[in-house]
């Protein structure tokens, strides 16, 4: 009996101090003063936080390289299409506020019947009534070409017709991938035997080659300098979307097999709604990493026609026309203002679109670190 009196006074015991203890926290608490509760965290601030649209930009401006390539590429769209508005000379205007004098120097050297080495100098002297091969000057910041041109002006409207060629063309073959792809990819048997046979045919066909022959033919037919830039984009986007439609089909063959298509079959859903409301946008994040890296091919297929005289022609101004004044000896000896800018200007382009492509393929990698 007493073991147990005192089992129970302990626990008594016990109770009371804890009874104690929550006094003592209770006066604390009324003693403090109070505190606004944390307000709790809606659904929209999640759904802000967790946007994969945040995510991916997140991802993409964390590299550096991403940065380069955007502030490179907006550098150029408003040197090309922002900087002829505040210049004073046209696209074709010649200087003809003074005349020039340039003189080339043929040196020819023979043997004579005693065998004696005989060079002879011949001097050409041509008088210009345009200001020709201006050096550097406040008046003309690159100088003027052999035709009097200012050439500051001259990139800033090359500039227009190679980065427009590029977007238009990429746009254009994204168009027609998407479509075909998508087609073959969703209804399969015969439709994507035929097409896949038309890409394969494509993949076949040399594209550069062709675009010489192509570019000889508007030479003969003696198209309009000012209408040539639309058969290069038609003939750069039809040997050019076959990359694109194989990619979408690829794509779509394994997405169709996936949980939520299976569902919206079983649900009735059209195939117009099914193929442009669930399978194209989750092909979205490879199209546009294709495009931007596609961008880069595209200016320098347009230059390099340029540059062999079989793409934009004189009086119309590009980056590859400019380049192919080098060509003349004389030009690429002594002025390098003249064909030099374009061709750095290609190669910060074709950079530029290259580093936004693989920051954006790294922005859209699953894989990759929040």
């Amino acid at each position: 009996m007493e073991k147990k009196n005192i089992e129970t006074i302990t626990l008594q015991d016990a109770e009371v101090d804890k009874l104690k203890l929550e006094e003592e926290e209770l006066l604390e608490e009324a003693s403090s003063p109070e505190q606004p509760p944390e307000p709790e965290e809606t659904l929209e601030d999640r759904e802000q936080i967790l946007t994969p649209a945040r995510m991916v930009l997140k991802r993409f401006f964390r590299s550096k390289l991403s940065w380069v390539g955007v502030i490179t590429l907006a550098a150029l769209f408003l040197f090309s299409f922002v900087g002829p508005l505040f210049s004073p000379w046209g696209e074709t205007e010649t200087d003809s506020s003074q005349g020039s004098t340039t003189y080339d120097i043929n040196q020819i050297e023979f043997t004579d019947p005693e065998g004696n080495i005989v060079t002879i100098q011949q001097v050409y002297t041509t008088v210009s009534p345009q200001n020709v091969y201006a050096p550097i000057s406040w008046e003309h910041w690159l100088g003027t070409d052999d035709k009097g041109i200012d050439v500051l002006t001259q990139l800033m409207y090359g500039g227009r017709i190679s980065l427009t060629l590029g977007f238009v063309v990429v746009i254009l073959e994204t168009l027609l991938g998407v479509l075909f792809g998508g087609l073959a990819g969703y209804f399969g048997k015969w439709v994507d035997q035929i097409i896949m046979r038309i890409v394969d045919i494509l993949n076949c066909i040399p594209q550069f080659p062709i675009l010489i022959i192509f570019s000889a033919v508007l030479d003969s037919l003696k198209v309009n300098p000012n209408l040539r830039i639309y058969y290069l984009m038609g003939l750069l986007t039809l040997i050019g979307w076959s990359g694109v439609a194989r990619l979408v089909r690829g794509q779509i063959l394994s997405l169709r097999e996936q949980e939520f298509m299976v569902a919206e079959e079983a649900l009735g859903t059209s195939v117009s709604r099914k193929i442009f409301k669930h399978l194209i946008p989750n092909v979205m994040p490879q199209l546009i990493v294709s495009m931007t890296l596609g961008l880069g091919g595209i200016i320098l297929s347009e230059s390099t026609l340029s540059y062999l005289g079989l793409g934009m022609q004189p009086p119309i101004a590009a980056w590859g026309t400019m380049i192919s004044k080098a060509k003349m000896n004389k030009v690429l000896e002594g002025y390098f203002n003249m064909w030099g800018p374009p061709g750095i200007c290609i190669i910060l382009a074709v950079l530029a679109f290259n580093f936004i492509g693989d920051g954006l393929r790294d922005a859209f990698d699953p894989k990759m670190k929040r």
